[in-house]
């Protein structure tokens, strides 16, 4: 089990663009519980990102909504950083 920080950003990103739509809401607090239990279960579709990004994750919610994370503290604990589309994020 893993827990969460939710870092500034993070949280304006989830008042914005996730928070006023009820299905995203609760396709995105699933996939949350489902990271908890188990960060790389196939469904979230968790991959390591390059670039400028190098060092960052990422979580699938749905088709075209993303989780950027970070693994702190040794894999126990996850900085959650940024959430939105596929263009947003990237």
């Amino acid at each position: 089990m893993i827990s969460l920080v939710w870092d500034a950003g993070f949280k304006r990103s989830y008042k914005k663009r996730i928070a006023p739509d009820t299905q995203l809401k609760k396709r995105f607090w699933d996939a949350v519980e489902q990271f908890v239990d188990d960060p790389f279960a196939t469904p979230l579709k968790t991959h390591r990102l390059t670039g400028k990004l190098s060092g960052c994750w990422a979580f699938s919610v749905d088709d075209d909504c993303r989780v950027l994370f970070k693994f702190i503290k040794g894999d126990k604990q996850a900085l959650l950083m940024d959430i939105g589309t596929h263009d947003e994020v990237y």
